[in-house]
């Protein structure tokens, strides 16, 4: 009877907090990196075929840079390398977080049972499938991007129908954020369609306006939902003294801006003769430069300064600020353009959205997510901290590599090869949690 007690009573050291395993049971967990892994749940394969693609993308680019200054590679290009890059920069990688984000975060917002992660990898394996296949078109031919964007148009509606259905199963009053995402997605869905026929039809220019129009009604549009929602909440987890401050009317501002941008990509086509007069762009300019008044005074508002004694809540808010200068440099451009006629500084300014904005809000939010859901300390560490400042670094040689002078395109191929090294570390570290289980023991 001793001994059955013996066998049955655990030991002092094995007990701890409900739901949390002891050091010891931690201790047998399984510690290898399995596939079958990734399937525990949707923000662990969407993150991973993310980071694949992020990569790969990375590295061609990296490529295409080097070959173009030194002409050592002798690369073979079946589609123009600046829209292949611009493409999977705008629709690749980005939606495959999305879907890893809004899978795991999106229901517990809607308040509805998740999608089993075997639900949602058909249409992600789609869209990695697809962008890759699209990446070696730019250089095997036409037909193989046409085929793989034609793969991953079926991956993004096959996703944004998954989350559409999540919204609609919701009884929430308050699904403005949920919806709003959902109608950007099918933007995207759009943008990408259209920049096929486009690209079959032989009409490159027209390819090009589909993707900024999805860089800024589809990414961009989700990324200040995700913003207004986030930023705020977090920042008052961390910092009790800063208010969660986040009414609807600075949503909809950010929202008709963006949408904006994305609708002025067609006033040339539309052949609105004042959108390229000089009247006309220094009105556009004076508007840009209102608008990122607003989001670097809003950055401020919501703690900027406060943030940046927490890392990673700091990465958070300095990316959300590089969206400010985004717009004031597309002012600056554009009042520039209006009294000059040149609109060489668009292309940094657009940068300054893509790699300044986006770039560092992706690195901050997946690993936020990674290191919650993964059963980390939500914090920063010292290999993250440096990524992001090189990121930063990485974003200011992009923007001295738009202007017009003999050097830039080194610069150009410096930050594409920075990005590339800021991906392959940050992605590789990642992918071994993802296929790992939770560092706490717990499910997920």
């Amino acid at each position: 009877m001793t001994e059955a007690r013996r066998r049955t009573v655990p030991l002092r050291s094995e007990l701890a907090a409900p739901g949390r395993p002891s050091a010891e049971a931690l201790a047998r967990l399984d510690r290898r990196w399995r596939p079958r892994y990734l399937m525990l749940a949707p923000h662990r394969l969407g993150f991973f075929l993310a980071m694949l693609l992020l990569m790969a993308s990375g590295l061609w680019w990296a490529l295409v840079q080097i070959d173009r200054v030194s002409g050592a590679l002798a690369l073979p290009y079946g589609v123009a390398p600046s829209l292949v890059h611009a493409a999977v920069m705008t629709f690749g990688f980005m939606p495959l977080f999305f879907a890893g984000f809004l899978f795991t975060a999106g229901p517990k917002w809607l308040h509805v049972e998740p999608w089993p992660v075997s639900r949602v990898m058909p249409p992600l394996l789609l869209q990695a499938g697809g962008w890759l296949v699209w990446l070696a078109g730019g250089s095997w031919g036409l037909l193989v991007a046409l085929a793989g964007c034609a793969v991953a148009f079926l991956g993004l509606g096959w996703m944004t129908v998954l989350f559409i259905r999540l919204v609609q199963r919701s009884t929430l009053q308050d699904r403005l954020h949920a919806r709003a995402i959902a109608a950007a997605c099918l933007v995207g869905c759009v943008c990408i369609a259209a920049l096929g026929l486009s690209l079959a039809g032989g009409r490159g220019d027209l390819a090009r306006a589909w993707v900024l129009t999805g860089l800024w009604g589809f990414v961009a549009a989700v990324f200040v939902v995700v913003a207004h929602r986030m930023i705020p909440f977090f920042t008052s987890a961390v910092l009790p003294m800063v208010q969660a401050w986040r009414p609807f009317w600075v949503l909809w501002l950010m929202l008709a801006a963006v949408v904006a941008e994305a609708l002025a990509v067609w006033l040339p086509w539309l052949g609105w003769a004042p959108a390229l007069d000089t009247g006309g762009l220094l009105v556009r300019g004076a508007l840009e430069l209102s608008v990122g008044a607003v989001l670097v005074w809003l950055a401020y508002r919501w703690g900027l300064l406060q943030s940046l004694a927490q890392r990673l809540l700091a990465m958070l808010h300095i990316g959300f600020i590089w969206l400010g200068l985004a717009f004031v440099g597309h002012g600056l451009a554009h009042g520039v353009q209006g009294l000059y006629g040149s609109a060489a500084g668009e292309l940094g300014a657009l940068h300054a959205l893509t790699m300044g904005c986006l770039g560092s809000l992706m690195l901050a939010m997946v690993t936020r997510v990674s290191c919650g859901h993964g059963g980390r300390a939500l914090v920063a560490d010292r290999l993250v901290w440096t990524l992001f400042w090189v990121l930063q670094l990485a974003t200011v040689v992009r923007l001295a590599a738009s202007a017009p002078l003999p050097w830039s395109p080194v610069l150009l191929a410096v930050a594409a090869l920075l990005w590339a090294g800021i991906m392959a570390v940050w992605g590789l570290r990642l992918i071994g949690w993802y296929g790992r289980l939770r560092a706490d023991g717990r499910p997920g």
